[in-house]
């Protein structure tokens, strides 16, 4: 058995192939999947340490060669942080709420923190300073300058960013934060039971799980997938038409509502049940006076309601179209089913987000952080410090913002209001959708472009003002059409230096070659 390790060993074996964290429950993903097989004695789990050899070694150096040769030898390969686990880039309150377009927190701290490397050749910031994020988004950069000491002001159009960004920089006395979220568990579960989803989910989950078993066995099937031994639109279909009759039989059983309509997102992208249970949880929160308990609570009930919407595992990230019967998961590679209730992930995602806070709460620094509502290319930042006042007022007035490290929206890629329609329509926060910078209505055509190039070296040129005069400004961006150095000459700036890095843990579907550029500027100089 010399060759054969159990899930332990082969994860510290494979950790050492990586050079990042492989935990055993990676290895048994792999399992799982397909991708190599396990061996069982005496209820032990073995795995075979020549195909976790072909395994990783063959995927770590595919992807760095191939990469190599589309992004060109510039790239700084140490900047993917391509080592560190998913725990480690989602640390503490960095994975409160999802958010499409956000950058890793090892990124932010890379280049505000004291030290100093190869490429890095000097200190930008220092302990104290005041950071700017003026488009802080779900607010990276915020909780980065508190671990490391410095204060932050962030600014965004978007009502519900600027809510999630002060979520995970705000304190909280998490023993009422725990009761209040007890109470609303303990009578969201009897809500649930009078709208009698158990009996119905149950039964369902019976139902599926004899069907998968018979027709999608574990790991059998999905190594048939992955080895194409089967053909796996063909044979999902048909089974997957096949078992339609049993889940409308059981939802006719037990009176299940399956009508949806189009009038608004909710309407559109919940079931009844669920609909309701997220208007019954939401009324029980509108009713708190704490504001900080009540803002944090509504982002666990948006968190909670984003993961229930009615739409396959693998579209959630990106919706296409409502999924209003069971169907062929091209993810977990069986039958799924929509969600009917809210209560699982209301009782996860409340524990993992005091878990968070908590983490957070060791490591937290005693400086100011705080995101502010509005339009980045107007707003009086002084005015707005001069109302928070303490010691990020005093260092202001005496210093100055230091600088800039953001990244700004890319061109026609993402609608930012729309990634959480639900939680506008659910909390009556007004939209500005036709404020946002670059979104993906407005496209990438040249007038779009032309657009963006005035809009973002707008927000600089206004920001400027109150940054001091030795300012360094860090922008990350995708330059796929070349516009930062214009931005960059609007704005009265120049580009001093560049670092370009792979970013190799994307969560999307999309896996092909790509990179971001760090753009380092300073105030231009004069000619």
């Amino acid at each position: 058995m010399s060759n054969l390790l159990t899930l332990e060993e082969a994860g510290r074996y494979a950790s050492e192939i990586t050079g990042k964290t492989i935990l055993p429950s990676n290895i048994n993903y792999l399992v799982q999947y397909g991708r190599i097989d396990k061996f069982v004695e005496n209820n032990v789990t073995y795995i075979n340490k020549s195909q976790l050899d072909k395994y990783y070694n063959s995927n770590k150096s595919k992807l760095e060669e191939a990469w190599k040769d589309k992004l060109g030898n510039n790239v700084n390969w140490d900047l993917s942080f391509n080592t560190y686990s998913e725990a480690q880039t989602t640390k503490h309150v960095h994975r409160l709420h999802p958010y499409k377009g956000k950058f890793i927190p090892q990124l932010v701290e890379y280049f505000l923190d004291d030290h100093t490397d190869t490429f890095k050749k000097e200190v930008y910031f220092k302990k104290g300073d005041i950071v700017l994020d003026p488009f802080c988004g779900s607010g990276t950069t915020l909780v980065q300058a508190n671990e490391l000491g410095m204060h932050s002001i962030g600014v965004d159009i978007s009502i519900f960013n600027a809510m999630i960004s002060n979520c995970k920089i705000d304190k909280y006395d998490v023993t009422k934060l725990k009761e209040k979220i007890q109470i609303i568990t303990s009578l969201l579960e009897n809500y649930e039971k009078a709208l009698n989803v158990n009996p119905f989910e149950e039964e369902l989950l019976q139902a599926l799980y004899e069907f998968n078993s018979k027709y999608f066995p574990s790991p059998e099937y999905k190594k048939a997938v992955y080895t194409k031994a089967i053909n796996e639109k063909e044979y999902s279909l048909e089974k997957e038409k096949l078992f339609l009759p049993v889940f409308y039989e059981i939802a006719s059983k037990y009176n299940v509502d399956l009508n949806v309509s189009e009038e608004s997102f909710i309407q559109k992208w919940y079931f009844d049940t669920v609909r309701k249970e997220i208007y019954f949880v939401n009324s029980i929160i509108s009713l708190i006076d704490d504001f900080s308990l009540k803002r944090i609570l509504q982002v666990i009930l948006s968190r909670t309601i984003r993961s229930c919407r009615a739409t396959t595992h693998s579209d959630l990230a990106t919706l296409k179209e409502p999924i209003y019967t069971t169907y062929y998961c091209s993810k977990h590679k069986k039958i799924c089913k929509p969600l009917f209730s809210i209560l699982k992930w209301w009782k996860t995602y409340s524990k993992d987000t005091v878990n968070r806070i908590l983490e957070f709460g060791k490591i937290r620094t005693d400086t100011t952080q705080f995101c502010l509502t509005g339009d980045s290319a107007s707003i009086d930042l002084e005015k707005e410090i001069s109302l928070i006042g303490g010691q990020i007022e005093d260092v202001y007035k005496n210093e100055r913002i230091s600088g800039i490290f953001c990244s700004p929206p890319y061109i026609g890629l993402i609608d930012y209001h729309e990634q959480h329609a639900y939680a506008y329509e659910l909390f009556g926060f007004e939209r500005k959708d036709s404020l946002e910078i670059g979104s993906l209505t407005k496209g990438k055509n040249n007038t779009a472009i032309k657009a963006y190039v005035n809009e973002i070296s707008s927000v600089l040129k206004h920001c400027k003002q109150y940054l001091k005069s030795d300012y360094n400004v860090f922008i990350v961006a995708n330059d796929k059409y070349n516009v930062f150095p214009d931005i960059a000459d609007k704005a009265g700036m120049e580009i001093v230096e560049k670092f370009e890095r792979p970013v190799l843990n994307r969560t999307e579907k999309d896996r092909s070659a790509f990179s971001e550029i760090i753009f380092r500027m300073k105030d231009k100089k004069d000619e």
